[in-house]
C-alpha cells in the first residue's frame, strides 16, 4: 500500500434502509435554457450545488448568483453544499501527492452532514446534485458523493445531456470495464475490483493542487 493510501472503501459501508433517489448532473457548456429543460424532463425540483467554487469564467451563466436566480424564477429550489460536498479540499491533509483524496474526504463529519442534508432533502424534493463536468466518471459528484450515497442505500441516477438517466450501478459497470476489471476473478471479488477502479479513476480526474504535490490537470470542482 502506498504511504498515503487509506484502506479500500467497500461497496456497502453504512447501509441504511433509505430508498429515496438522488440524481446528478454536470452543467458543462449547456445553456441555462437547455439545463432547465433537462431538469424538467426528469422532474427535478431542487438543485444541490456541490462545486467548491461555484463560478465559471467560461460559462458565466452557471455562476452561483446567476444560476440560483434563474432556477428560483423557474420554480426550482437551490442550495449550495460546496463546503460540505465539494471536490477541492482546503486542508492539505486531504491530498495524496497533490491529488484530492476522495476516500479521506469521505470520512469527515462535514461530509456526513452534507450527505444527511441531501437525504433529508429527498423527503420533500426530487434532488439533483450539480457540478461542472459533463461525464459522471470525470466528476466527484459521482466518484465521491454519488458513491457514498449509494453505499448508504440511496438510489442514485446520473442525468446525461441527451436526457437519459443511467443508474449508479450502470456507471459502476462502466467504471469496471474502463479499468479492465469487468471480468469475474476468483481471487478478487467485485467489491475489491470496484474499490480499486474507483481509486484509480479518482487519481486520474480529481482536483490537483500544485502547492500540495506534482503539477497535473485541474478538475473544475
Amino acid at each position: 500500500m502506498a504511504p498515503c493510501e487509506a484502506p479500500l472503501m467497500g461497496e456497502s459501508a453504512d447501509m441504511s434502509s433509505d430508498t429515496n433517489e438522488v440524481l446528478t448532473i454536470g452543467h458543462s457548456v449547456l445553456s441555462l435554457e437547455h439545463f432547465v429543460a433537462l431538469l424538467r424532463t426528469v422532474r427535478v425540483t431542487a438543485i444541490a450545488d456541490v462545486r467548491t467554487a461555484p463560478y465559471s469564467r467560461r460559462n458565466p451563466q452557471f455562476t452561483r448568483e446567476a444560476l440560483s436566480e434563474e432556477l428560483r424564477s423557474n420554480g426550482f429550489s437551490y442550495v449550495f453544499l460546496g463546503k460540505e460536498l465539494g471536490g477541492r479540499p482546503s486542508d492539505q491533509t486531504f491530498y495524496c501527492n497533490g491529488v484530492a483524496d476522495y476516500e479521506k474526504m469521505a470520512t469527515t463529519n462535514e461530509f456526513y452532514e452534507g450527505l444527511d442534508r441531501i437525504v433529508d432533502g429527498t423527503k420533500k424534493y426530487r434532488v439533483a446534485l450539480m457540478c461542472s463536468e459533463r461525464d459522471p466518471l470525470d466528476c466527484h459528484r459521482c466518484l465521491l458523493v454519488g458513491r457514498a450515497l449509494a453505499q448508504r442505500g440511496t438510489r442514485v441516477g446520473h442525468i446525461l445531456h441527451g436526457g437519459k438517466v443511467v443508474s449508479h450501478t450502470e456507471i459502476e459497470e462502466a467504471l469496471l470495464k474502463l479499468s479492465g476489471r469487468s471480468t469475474d476473478d476468483l481471487f478478487a471479488p467485485r467489491s475489491e475490483r470496484l474499490a480499486k477502479a474507483y481509486r484509480e479513476r479518482a487519481q486520474k480526474v480529481a482536483f490537483v493542487d500544485a502547492k500540495a504535490g506534482p503539477k497535473g490537470p485541474i478538475a473544475a470542482e
